[in-house]
């Protein structure tokens, strides 16, 4: 296939002048020749051909430019020209002349005239069919000029369904199947950005390669050096018609259990519901729990203990755990308390998180038993997630004060609502079909004996797990199709925090119910959170189960497979259910609280719920078997291919009598359904329907070699095929097929993009443009395609939600992409492509449907009538449809399939080999739609049908293809080299050998003994390949290659090492060998071993054909030139690389490190050199122990490399020991696998002088002085009153700098600078500039670059490299390799092309014997005092039972040993050290620094916790002055004194000799100048006695401090620091178990001695005394009734005492029967207590219990509780109310009992608040609050209080008595007298209890009295009255 360019003249151009042009295709430019002095025509005359592999698409588009060229300048852009190539993609040839386009899109005179040709490889283009062919109207009037949008977006799809927008009412639509057609249309309004045509984008075609690139055009080949190093580049570019790619990847990686650590801290916990409890807060995760202490009465505890769980499990179980956090109220040995409230989440939320973890977030409890109450309080916390090889970065500690603010900082992922509402997750099971038998037959025959009646063998029920809870249908006996019918409900928050539902058929059994089938539905999958998003929804729809396999027996031993580890093997049946969420109402009455899980029944669902069921037909052809493992011994061999339980004859479930298929016209729907159809049974049918074949014949197979057989299938190709009935949901699959696609490109453009920027190729920006317009073509197209609105059956709710949602992202994508497309530049390449990898997750996401159809279909191997080995193929991946994009990738297609072990047998070296590799056809599709089922097969086939079909069935498939054309080919493979490889011996190296596959043959290279990085040279001549199918077709679809590599061993069978996969270049017997195909260039291919990388090769293929004429036609090949090899076939000359001749310069430094060999030590030790066949050797080091650095520093040697670096081979690095009788013993070795990094460039002089001369002006640096003194005083507290100097120390500048730390990450990294001149160079950028100048041998936290010896940019000079001996691992990722690692070489390489240029050499003191390794210091041991300073360690890992640790330093340097063992820490994991340690060391022997902590234990040895080990060898010989940290001021004395034996005017004078600069001079007025810089800064010091003098001293300082700006020599120099390393432990690889705060100070011992070492010692903290007098209370709610008058009284007392102090609580007198609810106390509260300023927290050392052997050290913020309580005789006393005051911030008290409210609790954040640290005296008062039944605040009291801090020193000058007592007594409180017992004065009593309280009753009952009293007269005399009246007396 390929498109040719005949471009042929470019008229009507402007002016006179060269003309140069540029044809463009898929990101491939070719240039033209330069048409020279033409005036208005250049006729160009010259055909550009693309080679392409993949077919063209409609929618690409081909640029040409025109330039004005010029030799000097850049080329000037004319014109340009763009077109859509959809016409000629159809008709296959176009003539055209057209205008160019100029920068601002507008049309231009100049034309251009070209003729286009594409040749496909099948013939289609011009062929019609299904429709007829409509002319379009010509494009000459320009009709078509048109933006892309609406060309995109018109196109009719579908056949003739939508008839889409017609294009701007002018072109009408048209149908074809699936394909709108255009008339050639040129896209004349391509936004081009103009950059493209700048300066720096396009290479000026001139100078010296001018001719050769000329020469290179009209040949039309690419550059010599475009070697493509894609990762399989050969198969995946050639992705062609008929056959897809190979998946190379072999091991399932999901099952294997790796190691997790999950770190959990509970700092504190908030606002929990209930009076007075005693809470504990207990963590569990899955089955683990741990508890916290209890803290008592306390509704808000502060705890700050750390747990640590660790788990060994899969990753898809780890992620499933659900974390749960639950607080429980009074909890002790006897009763387990009760619940307050929980929190879940599963452990995969958290890994989600950026950097997998939250950090001081506060979680909302709330009660599983009752969802109507609300929120029962919060718990802070941190929870991390920590898998291998993850370092955890602590994020930065933000104030307190942001942290408390709850509701800004709870424990949810981004974008969850915090108020989350509770929901009911209704699951409902209908049935299941298919299960597989899950018992004995004899069982089956014994109850047959006993029952009468045969029985399925499974009695089956449906678990499903959500959030930690589980439910249970019922169980349906003895049933293969069981119907259950009922829905499980589980209560649970929304959003949910646990992202997977577990639904499992599991069989019960009397011993163990064992699991079925396993499905998970991923709940992010079936819901959309956005704006127009929807809520979980599924189905009703049938979901797949894979499992093992059918067979049953006794022990399963792939029952893990049937619990959802690992890829199923076969399928267990499926699953009919439906998921669906109801937000619950929690206010409405009727609602149950609970959140039990419920079971209900629900009604059944109509059969055609889930869609209409079709027949599917299945076809598939086996064109080849090869790579059979010979273990499966010669037993005959048949493949089976099965799809549900079609097709599947061992252990399909045989039906019983009853249900034997009586199926007429489909009437019966039941039985249509029925998934277990064997075919044996049902021979023909009635209609005349044809019977399955499901499985190949059986066939002996033959020897291909040593390891592997094939089966003969040479011209007979034996097929299989299936019918079988399914919903037809094929929708679903169609658009995850688009999306697929899609990804697919859009993955294969990223691979190439990243790859040119890998191999530093020109333009990748443009590549990346055409990926993007690949990308919103595509999007745009699924667009227009999944839009057909097809109301089919079984449509779901999900169904319909989904396609909208992918819609709107798919349309959104599009655009981004457009709009990315725009934005694409040379420099922004690199983050628009992270953009772009974004776009591929997300497609991958929406295209993995969760509610499947069809299940996978599997394929079989079988021998001996064992299943042996298994290859599984999605059903979307083969399915087939009319329109091409909606196709399944493999459908029609030939693919490699490669068979592998079922479950466990297959992980580890098991899975890495081939059990068999298939060529293999398939194509599955509705049975209506069979007609083109053998389209894709290679042609030239004919069809034998099975012999007893009836008359009539023409269309009955074949049992086989007979292939009577058959083509001769040789295939020549030239395996050049590899590198890299996998060390399979335990020397550390292999002796390797590759073995090549094509087809039946096979054949090895020779064995290279000793080596990583064979260099064979060896070229492979396969004779006589017999290939079958069309020439032409075969042309562009050749079958693959496969390379094996192996590691030869002298006992047992060669070791596997790797494999990769080729296509070869093909030449037929009529085409030329010759450019631009021939001869083939040498690629490199990734070798993989599982599903690790195992190396590359560097080979080359071709495949020709051998015509009539025999071998003689074929190109000759050379004799064996390489007379000692023997009969071995070198690569020939056209294809091996053009060598140079190169000079490679070694440094030989020094070893260290070296382990024993055999057991024996190693004495006398060299290290060999060799790279491409010559090397060179150390110096002899004659005592490894007295001196292991080597005498003769530099030697070189050169040898003959490719002019491609690419392709440059490995140079290997091999130490050997040189024993007594010239016995040479290999101790390890070492590849460098690329030598670019160590090529050497002339420096460039031009660089590095900007700036000549920038005088830093004054004010600045006072300006950084003022902030500096600033915040020197802030001893970490911000205070508005100046601190006196005399109390600022070491931790002042340590916090001060976290303080500046903090701000820098609020204001961002734009501070840096400032901030570094600080007094400290903080903490972490200290750790910043560390990994960033001395990598260590380790790296940071074991990072793999530098683990492998290749330093950072610091050790520019001197390097460390790894030296291996032994096996490498097999673990997952890479090995642990440190458990290889024999020692380590230092030195250097440099190389460089001769001859070298003659200025180098010329330079002022060149030393010709050292190369170019110039000033570089001597290599002789030189004695060291080292001075280590340990700060303090944070989240060690706990290592005693109780969570705990109680650490101590130990320090290792050589053989020097300092253990701080009597000053452990007891039961702390954030301990603070605070030392300095002194050891003398002599380098290079001791140069190896071990920091460890280790947990002190009282019996037995004391464990390791973890260790930092750094190289100081590298610190000392760096060029950053890594011996001293540079501090930003300069004093003589204080904390800040400076440290270094020199002064900053010798380091600074030293530092210009040794560079050879200029200066330093320094002038008046503050001003010093060096190289032509002038700085500027102070020039007095005070000294201890406040005496201010000149020096100079900070001129110099400002020089080092700026050093990095010095042309030349300049480079950042290491400032003081102080440097967070991780702790590791060997145990536990790869996972930090916490870290340390140190650094290190080097000083020569031969320089003058240094100072005393600085005083870090922790800050002591500070005694206090806090006085608290309860003056009196008001308005305490009345708790008590008196007994004889009912009345309302209180008996008040108020208790204190300060948080983490319960044991020291003091209580007030108790005042009797208040009436009122007011107190009088006048009592005095004492609290004595240590505090630490700095860090705002009390220190409590206290023993934990009676059984503690020394006390623990707390830090707690400092908080006051206070409480009012109603005093009981006899019963417990009552608990009214409290308030706590944080000391630090609490808000000011009332003036009046009346102002005091409770506003000042509720609005505790809007008021001002106070520190008693800072006010020493405070009076006021405050209220009681408690909380009421329905969890509101309430008012229960007011207090007046006064608090009185004052220091220990004040509290022993005046000091007072607890209560009322001396020293300094209170008066007695006046209490009311009522107060007495009441029979003292009953009068008073009476008057007080009964008229006080029932007066209005009183004057009630009087009135009501004197009102009868009048009734009654008035009835007594209204009679004598009336009487009267009537006898008018």
């Amino acid at each position: 296939m390929a498109l040719m360019v005949h471009l042929k003249k470019v008229a009507h151009l402007r002016g006179k002048g060269d003309r140069i042009a540029k044809v463009t295709f898929r990101g491939l430019p070719f240039y033209s020749r330069v048409a020279e002095n033409c005036e208005d025509i250049a006729s160009f005359n010259e055909v550009f051909r693309w080679p392409i592999a993949s077919r063209l698409d409609g929618n690409e588009m081909l640029e040409i430019q025109v330039y004005n060229y010029s030799k000097v300048f850049s080329n000037r852009l004319v014109g340009t020209f763009s077109m859509v190539l959809q016409k000629v993609a159809e008709e296959g040839h176009l003539e055209l002349t057209d205008t160019l386009i100029d920068d601002n899109n507008t049309s231009i005179k100049t034309s251009v005239t070209i003729e286009i040709r594409y040749q496909p490889m099948d013939g289609t283009v011009g062929v019609w069919s299904d429709g007829e062919f409509l002319d379009v109207p010509d494009d000459r009037d320009g009709f078509f000029a048109f933006e892309t949008d609406s060309l995109l977006s018109g196109q009719s799809h579908g056949s003739g369904t939508s008839p889409g927008r017609s294009l701007q009412g002018s072109i009408p639509t048209f149908r074809k199947a699936g394909k709108g057609v255009f008339s050639a249309m040129k896209l004349s309004k391509i936004k081009s950005s103009k950059d493209d045509h700048k300066k720096g984008d396009e290479p000026a075609v001139l100078d010296m390669e001018d001719l050769d690139r000329k020469a290179m055009h009209i040949a039309g080949t690419l550059d010599p050096d475009t070697i493509s190093l894609a990762s399989v580049t050969a198969v995946t570019t050639n992705v062609s018609n008929k056959r897809s790619k190979p998946d190379i990847k072999m091991e399932p990686s999901s099952g294997r259990p790796v190691d997790y650590q999950i770190s959990i801290t509970i700092i504190e916990a908030r606002q929990l519901i209930g009076l007075n409890m005693d809470p504990v807060v207990c963590v569990e995760i899955g089955d683990d729990r741990k508890y916290t202490s209890m803290k008592e009465s306390t509704n808000c505890p502060y705890y700050n203990e750390y747990f640590v769980f660790d788990f060994h499990v899969p990753p898809d179980v780890m992620f499933d755990k659900i974390i749960k956090l639950s607080v429980i109220h009074s909890k002790n040995l006897l009763r387990s308390g009760t619940l307050v409230g929980t929190f879940k989440m599963d452990v995969g939320t958290v890994y989600s998180q950026p950097e997998h973890q939250f950090y001081h977030k506060w979680a909302i409890l709330s009660d599983p038993d009752d969802i109507t109450a609300g929120c029962k309080g919060y718990v802070k916390c941190d929870i991390a997630v920590v898998g291998k090889g993850d370092n955890i970065k602590t994020p930065h500690k933000a104030n307190e004060t942001d942290e408390d603010e709850i509701e800004g900082n709870l424990l949810l992922p981004e974008g969850i609502p915090a108020e989350r509402q509770w929901a009911r997750f209704y699951v409902k099971i209908y049935r299941a079909e298919g299960l597989p038998k899950m018992n004995t037959s004899i069982m089956a025959n014994v109850k047959k004996a006993f029952i009468g009646e045969n029985r399925d063998l499974v009695d089956p029920y449906v678990q499903v797990q959500f959030a930690g809870q589980k439910g249970k249908t019922s169980v349906q006996k003895s049933s293969y199709e069981p119907i259950w019918n009922e829905q499980v409900v589980f209560t649970e928050l929304f959003p949910p925090l646990c992202k997977r539902m577990k639904v499992q058929i599991r069989d019960s059994d009397k011993v163990n119910d064992v699991a079925i089938g396993t499905h998970f539905v991923d709940l992010r999958k079936i819901s959309n959170d956005g704006d127009k998003g929807f809520l979980p929804i599924f189905g009703p729809a049938w979901v797949n189960m894979y499992g093992s396999t059918r067979q049953y027996t006794l022990m399963d031993e792939h029952q893990d497979l049937n619990d959802g580890l690992g890829e199923g093997v076969s399928f267990r049946a499926r699953l009919l259910l439906s998921i669906a969420v109801e937000i619950l109402d929690t206010t409405s009455p009727e609602i149950i609280s609970s959140t039990e899980v419920q079971m209900e029944s629900v009604s059944n669902i109509s059969e055609s719920a889930t869609g209409k069921v079709e027949e599917f037909f299945l076809f598939g052809s086996f064109l080849e078997a090869t790579m059979i493992d010979r273990k499966i011994g010669d037993k005959p061999i048949t493949f089976e291919i099965t799809i549900g339980n079609y097709g599947n004859q061992i252990d399909g479930v045989s039906r019983t009598a009853s249900s034997k298929k009586k199926k007429k016209d489909g009437e019966n729907e039941e039985e249509e359904n029925e998934l277990i159809q064997n075919s044996s049974e049902d021979e023909a049918d009635e209609e005349g329907d044809l019977v399955s074949v499901s499985s190949t014949p059986l066939m002996k197979p033959v020897i291909t070699d040593r390891n592997y057989f094939h089966l003969p299938y040479f011209e007979k190709k034996p097929c299989v095929y299936i019918k079988s009935w399914w919903q037809d949901q094929r929708r679903r699959l169609y658009n995850s097929n688009m999306m697929d696609k899609i990804a697919d490109k859009l993955e294969e453009g990223v691979n190439d993009v990243q790859e040119i920027i890998k191999t530093e190729k020109a333009f990748p920006e443009r590549r990346l443009r055409g990926v993007l317009e690949e990308l919103s073509v595509g999007c745009s197209r699924f667009v227009t395609l999944a839009n057909k609105d097809v109301n089919q059956a079984g449509r779901t709710k999900l169904d319909r939600e989904r396609l909208k949602s992918c819609m709107r992202e798919m349309d959104s994508m599009g655009q981004q992409a457009k709009q990315i497309r725009t934005q694409v530049k040379k420099n922004t390449v690199r983050d628009k492509l992270k953009l772009v990898q974004n776009f591929l997750q997300r497609l991958r996401f929406l295209a993995d449907e969760p509610q499947h159809s069809i299940p996978d279909v599997f394929i079989w191997m079988m021998s001996n009538n064992k299943r042996i080995a298994y290859a599984r193929v999605p059903s979307k991946d083969i399915l087939f449809s009319i329109v091409d994009e909606e196709t399944g990738k493999d459908c029609g297609k030939v693919k490699a399939v490669f068979l592998k072990l079922p479950g466990k047998k297959g992980f580890g070296p098991a899975g890495w080999t081939v059990q068999a590799k298939l060529e293999l056809y398939l194509w599955l599709g509705l049975n209506k739609q069979r007609k083109d089922f053998l389209s894709g097969l290679p042609n030239g086939f004919e069809e034998i049908k099975a012999a007893k079909t009836g008359p009539g069935l023409q269309s009955v498939p074949p049992v086989s293809l007979v292939y009577n054309m058959k083509q001769v080919f040789q295939l020549r493979a030239h395996m050049y080299q590899a590198r890299s490889l996998f060390a399979a011996d335990s020397s550390g190296l292999s002796d390797p050998f590759a073995r090549v596959f094509f087809s039946s043959h096979s054949q090895v290279t020779e064995v290279l003994s000793e080596t990583l990085c064979p260099t064979w040279d060896q070229l492979l001549v396969f004779d006589n390949v017999e290939l079958f199918g069309e020439a032409s077709e075969l042309r562009d679809d050749p079958p693959i290659i496969v390379v094996e590599i192996y590691d030869q061993d002298t006992v047992g069978k060669a070791e596997f090492i790797g494999r990769t996969f080729a296509k070869p270049t093909i030449k037929m017997c009529d085409e030329h060998y010759g450019p631009p195909r021939f001869p083939p260039q040498l690629e490199y291919y990734q070798i993989y071993r599982g599903n690790c990388t195992a190396g590359e090769l560097l080979a080359a293929f071709e495949l020709l054909q051998i015509g009539q004429g025999g071998r003689a036609e074929l190109p000759p090949l050379e004799g064996p030139t390489d007379s000692e090899r023997g009969p071995i076939l070198p690569v020939p000359l056209g294809i091996r690389p053009v060598l140079s001749r190169y000079r490679i310069e070694v440094l030989f430094w020094g070893l260290r490190d070296l382990k024993r060999v055999n057991l024996a030590q190693v004495d006398r030790p060299r290290v060999d050199i060799e790279c491409a066949g010559k090397g060179v050797q150390s110096a002899l080091i004659q005592n490894y122990k007295k001196n292991p650095n080597f005498s003769t520093l530099v030697k070189w040697f050169e040898v003959d490399l490719p002019e491609n670096e690419l392709l440059h081979p490995p140079l290997n690095i091999r130490v050997v020991d040189c024993r007594a009788f010239g016995r040479y013993i290999l101790v390890g070795s070492h590849a460098v696998s690329s030598l670019r990094r160590f090529i050497y460039s002339a420096p460039d002089k031009t660089s590095n002088n900007w700036a000549t001369a920038g005088a830093y002006s004054p004010l600045n640096e006072s300006d950084k002085e003022k902030k500096k003194k600033k915040k020197k005083k802030k001893g970490g507290v911000e205070e508005e009153e100046e601190t006196d100097e005399s109390v600022l120390d070491w931790w002042s500048k340590y916090f001060a700098s976290i303080e500046t730390l903090k701000e820098v990450c609020f204001y961002c990294s734009c501070l840096v600078y400032s901030v570094s001149c600080f007094t400290l160079t903080l903490q972490k950028l200290g750790q910043l500039f560390f990994s960033l100048y001395f990598p260590d041998p380790q790296g940071s936290g074991g990072s793999s670059s530098r683990g492998r010896g290749e330093g950072g940019p610091g050790d520019n000079w001197l390097h460390t490299f790894n030296l291996y001996r032994g096996k490498a691992g097999d673990d997952d990722e890479h090995a642990l390799d440190d458990d290889r690692i024999v020692g380590r070489f230092k030195g250097s390489l440099c190389m460089y092309k001769l001859p070298l240029s003659e200025e180098i050499t010329r330079e002022a003191g060149f030393d010709p014997n050292m190369g170019m390794f110039q000033s570089i210091p001597h290599n002789d041991p030189i004695n060291v005092l080292v001075r280590v300073y340990v700060v303090r360690a944070t989240d060690l890992h706990p290592a005693d039972i109780n969570g705990k640790a109680d650490p101590y330093v130990v320090i290792k340097l050589g053989k020097s040993e300092v253990k701080d063992k009597e000053n452990y820490i007891s039961k702390q994991l954030n301990p603070v050290f605070g030392k300095s340690f002194d050891i003398e060391a002599t380098f290079p022997m001791e140069s190896m620094l071990t920091v460890s902590v280790y947990d002190w234990d009282l019996v037995g040895t004391d464990d390791l916790i973890g260790e930092t080990k750094i190289d100081l060898e590298n610190r000392f010989y760096s060029k950053y002055r890594a011996t001293c940290g540079i501090s930003s001021n300069y004093s003589l004395h204080g904390y800040n004194v400076w440290r270094d034996p020199l002064k900053p005017t010798q380091i600074l004078t030293k530092l210009c000799k040794d560079g050879k600069i200029d200066g330093p001079h320094y002038g008046p007025g503050g001003k010093v100048k060096v190289a032509n810089r002038i700085f500027q800064g102070p020039t007095d010091i005070e000294d201890e006695n406040g005496l201010k003098k000149q020096t100079e001293e900070h001129l110099a300082l400002t020089v080092l401090n700026h050093w990095e700006e010095i042309p030349r020599v300049g480079c950042k120099l290491v400032p003081e620091h102080v440097e967070t390393r991780p702790l590791l432990n060997p145990d536990k690889p790869g996972i930090e178990q916490g870290r340390i705060e140190m650094w290190v100070d080097m000083f020569p011992m031969d320089m003058p001695a240094p100072g005393p070492a600085i005083d870090i010692s922790p800050r002591k903290p500070k005694r206090y005394e806090l006085r608290v007098i309860i003056w009196n209370t008001d308005e305490v709610i009345l708790e008590d009734d008196d007994y004889f008058t009912g009345e309302k009284s209180s008996d008040i007392f108020v208790r204190g005492w300060l948080k983490g102090q319960q044991e020291d609580k003091q209580d007030t007198d108790v005042h009797y029967h208040s009436l009122t609810g007011e107190g009088n106390f006048n009592w005095r509260f004492v609290y004595p207590f240590d505090y630490l300023m700095a860090e705002e927290k009390i220190v409590i050392s206290k023993k934990e219990s009676m059984f503690s052997w020394d006390e623990t050290e707390y830090k707690i913020p400092p908080r006051l509780t206070l409480q009012v309580w109603d005093a009981d005789h006899f019963s417990a006393d009552d608990f009214l109310g409290a308030i706590e005051l944080d000391l630090n911030r609490f808000p000011r008290g009332a003036k009046t009992a009346k102002q005091c409210s409770l506003d000042m609790i509720r609005n505790e954040q809007e008021l001002p608040t106070i520190s008693i640290f800072k006010q020493k005296r405070v009076k006021g008062w405050w209220p009681f609050v408690a909380r009421d039944e329905n969890d509101e605040m309430e008012l229960t009291g007011k207090v007046e209080a006064e608090l009185h801090l004052v220091t220990a020193e004040e509290a022993e000058k005046s000091p007072v008595g607890l209560g009322r007592n001396e020293p300094d007594p209170l008066e007695k409180p006046n209490r009311p007298d009522t107060s007495l017992v009441w029979f003292l004065s009953p009068l008073k009593s009476i008057r007080y209890f009964i008229w006080h309280n029932y007066r209005w009753l009183i004057l009630k009952a009087l009135g009501l009295i004197l009102l009868l009293l009048m009734l009654g007269l008035f009835l007594y005399s209204i009679p004598g009255y009336l009487v009267k009246k009537m006898l008018g007396a």
